[in-house]
């Protein structure tokens, strides 16, 4: 525990610095820098080679911390904070003049969100101010699950990586517009539709992508996101017939197959160099799956990744989003 705090103090103090601390939260990974300094974040959108159109979420502790760097923080705000912070919710709130023009794209809006991971939450404690954080990835690519997935993709480059293990959800958090008439999901999330609606109704969600060229009102609402190197193609069940046709024909290339659960498997009379990995049925389990098995295939250079699309239904939405930003359609 010793050892913990005094990687937690020296990592507060890099963000005091202007350097750049990976961490975890109960999402995913992210790469921070103080809120506040924009060289520090301008470093952020360098080493991950994102285009500063795409604004930045903002890492709290608390409500309270929230207050002071929202112009204005909204009551509806705080009845959301108080039912799932911490937690996998980002507020797109009124920007307060602390935060830098550089982690909201030049917008007056600030995405504000307090994780539910303890070391994140102590790291901000100490910190005591904002952390904008996106994803310790490089910018399109698969957002990181553990620490040694940072390490992968950035090595030595990042001035400290805290590990906290694993990441509980597996997928980047809900996001929801607090700045117009009517909150909209800009992108869905474990914390759905249904549950926000019991604080705060109507909700409605954004369905259109944001281009390169103009600024994005929060992340992930790029067409390619979350993607493999490998071509990923997606596919609805009802192409089983075809999906498994093309895999007769090209036996001998390292394809993957990811199915929805145990239910099918490509007929084959002879060995074939592709594969079939079984996801689980359930939503939150496929999201706590789905980057870590990406990843997986990457480091296995396969050729190709065709993956089974879950049904479209409200508790699948956050999976389904990540996979139509992460694929193409079969080419079948």
């Amino acid at each position: 525990m010793l050892q913990i705090m005094r990687q937690l103090i020296a990592a507060a103090d890099i963000l005091r610095n202007g350097g750049l601390v990976a961490f975890p939260t109960e999402t995913v990974y992210g790469l921070g820098a103080d809120a506040t300094n924009p060289a520090a974040v301008r470093r952020i959108f360098q080493l991950k080679g994102r285009p500063l159109t795409n604004p930045l979420i903002v890492h709290v502790a608390d409500a309270a911390m929230a207050r002071r760097f929202a112009d204005p923080w909204p009551e509806v705000a705080d009845r959301l904070a108080e039912r799932f912070w911490p937690g996998p919710l980002t507020l797109v709130v009124g920007k307060a003049p602390a935060i830098v023009a550089e982690a909201t794209a030049g917008l007056n809006s600030v995405a504000l969100r307090c994780p539910r991971h303890p070391l994140a939450l102590e790291l901000l404690r100490i910190f005591d101010g904002p952390v904008a954080a996106p994803s310790a990835n490089r910018s399109t690519r698969i957002s990181p699950t553990t620490a040694q997935h940072v390490r992968d993709e950035f090595g030595d480059t990042i001035d400290c990586i805290l590990d906290g293990g694993p990441c509980e959800v597996g997928i980047e958090s809900t996001v929801l517009d607090l700045t117009g008439p009517v909150p909209t999901i800009l992108r869905p999330g474990q914390v759905t539709a249904e549950e926000l609606e019991t604080i705060v109704a109507p909700v409605v969600t954004a369905t259109r992508t944001v281009d390169d060229s103009q600024p994005a009102s929060s992340p992930g609402q790029q067409a390619v996101h979350y993607a493999p190197l490998a071509p990923a193609y997606r596919f609805e069940p009802a192409q089983w017939p075809a999906v498994n046709a093309w895999c007769q024909s090209h036996q001998q290339q390292r394809w993957a197959l990811m199915t929805l659960g145990q239910r099918r498997s490509p007929t084959s009379r002879v060995p074939t160099a592709g594969r079939v990995l079984a996801m689980p049925p359930a939503p939150a389990d496929y999201a706590r799956q789905l980057y870590c098995v990406l990843r997986q295939l990457d480091a296995e250079a396969v050729h190709s990744i065709w993956i089974e699309m879950p049904p479209d239904e409200p508790q699948w939405a956050a999976v389904r989003d990540r996979l139509l930003r992460a694929t193409r359609p079969a080419p079948l």
